[in-house]
C-alpha cells in the first residue's frame, strides 16, 4: 500500500467536511465567523504550516528519526521530505476551520438586533 493510497482515505473525509461546511456558509447558516475572511485566514495559515511542515520535515529525515520506503511514495520530494508527508499538515489546516464553521452556532433573532435592544426586551420582560 502506496502513502498516498493512504492518504486518500483521510483525505476524502476531509473533502466530505469540507463540502458541509462550505454548504453552511454558502446557505448563509453561520454568523459572523463565516465568510471571505475565513479563506483568507486559512490560506494564510496553510501557508505558514505548509513553510513549517517543510522544515521539521527535512530535520526529522535527515537526522534519521524517520524514514520513508522507497517503493511506496511517488518520488517527488521537497528537500528530503517526500510530498506525500505534507497531507497531513493540509488536511489539518482544511479540517480545524471546517469543523469551527460545522460547530458555529447559528445567528439567533437577538444577534440581528440593533446594540441595546436585547438588553432592553430583557429588561421589559422583567417588569
Amino acid at each position: 500500500m502506496t502513502y498516498w493510497l493512504i492518504n486518500s482515505w483521510f483525505l476524502l473525509i476531509v473533502s466530505v467536511v469540507a463540502a458541509f461546511a462550505i454548504s453552511l456558509l454558502v446557505r448563509g447558516r453561520r454568523g459572523q465567523l463565516s465568510g471571505s475572511g475565513l479563506g483568507l485566514v486559512t490560506g494564510i495559515v496553510m501557508a505558514i504550516v505548509l513553510i513549517m511542515t517543510a522544515v521539521f520535515d527535512n530535520v526529522m529525515i535527515g537526522i534519521g528519526l524517520v524514514g520513508y520506503d522507497a517503493s511506496r511514495i511517488s518520488g517527488v520530494y521537497i528537500g528530503l521530505a517526500p510530498l506525500e508527508d505534507f497531507a497531513y499538515a493540509v488536511a489539518a489546516v482544511i479540517l480545524l476551520p471546517s469543523i469551527w464553521v460545522i460547530l458555529e452556532r447559528a445567528p439567533s433573532e437577538s444577534d440581528t438586533l440593533p446594540p441595546g435592544a436585547a438588553l432592553a426586551e430583557i429588561n421589559g420582560a422583567q417588569q
